[in-house]
């Protein structure tokens, strides 16, 4: 089954998503990341910036297989269709995906505006009726430089 995790209280979400994002590149897994096309280009623009040893290789929905293939991130706005050749599912959408079952992991990360986190809240509700058990990440509690 999926594991579900939130990651509540990040004050600058894009900033967090790029650290979470990094940290997981190292290791090797290949992460897709959901979200408006307006917060997909800001990552976009964002990943790009992260310094020269930072690097992380990314494309969007638009490229090609063959580098599609080649990169550790792959950005999609909400409208896309899920790529269940990445393992892990980053949503920085306000709605739970179709097809984010065939994912070893989700993540849900939250920032700290209300209407943010009561369209999360809703999410979670989404999870658990379906027998989901989340995993809760209060970044208020573990300091907003995590992960």
């Amino acid at each position: 089954m999926t594991e579900v995790a939130f990651h509540f209280g990040a004050p600058d979400r894009l900033a967090y998503t790029c650290r979470l994002l990094r940290k997981a590149t190292v290791t090797g897994v290949r992460l897709q990341v959901r979200s408006s096309p307006d917060l997909c280009g800001e990552l976009d623009i964002a990943l790009w910036n992260l310094g020269p040893t930072e690097f992380i290789s990314h494309c969007n929905a638009m490229a090609t297989q063959a580098l599609r293939s080649r990169s550790a991130v792959l950005l999609v706005d909400e409208a896309a269709e899920l790529d269940a050749d990445f393992s892990i599912l980053v949503n920085l959408a306000d709605d739970v995906p179709d097809g984010f079952e065939r994912f070893e992991r989700v993540i849900e990360i939250v920032g700290t505006d209300e209407q943010e986190r009561s369209l999360a809240r809703q999410r979670w509700k989404h999870y658990t009726a379906r027998g989901y058990t989340i995993t809760r990440h209060d970044l208020k509690l573990r300091g907003a430089e995590s992960p």
